[in-house]
């Protein structure tokens, strides 16, 4: 009787048994390569088909959230269910971004404001609401951190105006600049340096009265329009000799086009879209 036994210290001698057991291991190793490859593209298939259908759950949960501040006039006007129902459309959100680390580079840009429960940002807004002649435009949050690794700037950029003497909503501009770094997963560290007032764009009823289009324009009017397009203001945030002031800023959320954050100790909740870049 021929055996065909076959290991690494003993090869069979015996040919037939050995062309006998051929047939049968190739036909079992060609069976294992065509199972292999159909069960790791059912793999693939499968991962892919739970990432679009996450996908699709996180864009719902983004719409109900920018459904839920649609009608607060960026947080101004709400009530207390409004504001509880914000409240977990935001934390719906937030869920599908947690512990995630901070992407810089997907950070980086301008970002407008949609709505926030900070109180120094409403007070701004219910000012523009109660005095006629101050409007309070569009509020935005620049980021410029592409090529940084742990921090960068960030600029609050607030659009405002006071008719008739400046242009309707964007008459002038307040900028207020810090530097930021990134102390853990989510969170960056603001040190504010200095609120700048420029960009000041005189409305044409003010132009006619300083310099009245139908007179030759003198060197002074000429030199009182120049000054004023011109106007800027520097004011530092900060004491000589001490820290710049400065808080904590958790970033509960950030894809291509939403922005989400928290700032530490209870200054309200900012929800953020992404916006053209500012000029």
């Amino acid at each position: 009787m021929d055996l065909a036994l076959s290991s690494p210290l003993f090869p069979s001698s015996a040919t037939r048994g050995v062309n006998k057991t051929k047939p049968y291991s190739s036909m079992l190793i060609a069976t294992q390569k065509v199972s292999t490859q159909k069960f790791f593209p059912c793999l693939a298939a499968v991962a892919n088909q739970t990432v679009q259908t996450v996908e699709v759950e996180v864009e719902s949960k983004k719409h109900e959230l920018l459904r839920a501040i649609q009608d607060t006039q960026r947080g101004l006007v709400t009530t207390d269910d409004q504001r509880s129902s914000i409240e977990e459309a935001l934390v719906s959100v937030e869920g599908y971004n947690k512990g995630a680390p901070l992407d810089l580079v997907k950070l980086d840009g301008t970002w407008r404001l949609q709505y926030t429960s900070a109180s120094d940002v409403l007070i701004l807004l219910e000012a523009a609401a109660r005095v006629p002649f101050f409007q309070v435009g569009q509020i935005f949050q620049k980021f410029e951190c592409k090529d940084q690794s742990s921090g960068g700037v960030i600029r609050n950029v607030v659009r405002w105006s006071v008719p008739p003497l400046l242009e309707e909503q964007e008459g002038a501009t307040l900028l207020v600049s810090a530097k930021f770094s990134v102390v853990s997963v989510r969170n960056i560290y603001l040190q504010f340096e200095e609120i700048n007032v420029q960009n000041i764009k005189i409305s044409e009823e003010l132009q006619a009265l300083i310099a009245p289009a139908i007179l030759p324009r003198s060197f002074l009017s000429l030199q009182i329009l120049q000054y004023l397009r011109n106007f800027k203001a520097q004011i530092p945030v900060r004491d000589p000799g001490r820290q710049s002031v400065g808080g904590l800023y958790y970033l509960s959320y950030l894809d291509a086009n939403m922005l989400l954050g928290r700032a530490v100790g209870g200054g309200g909740v900012f929800v953020f879209t992404k916006a053209q870049p500012l000029n």
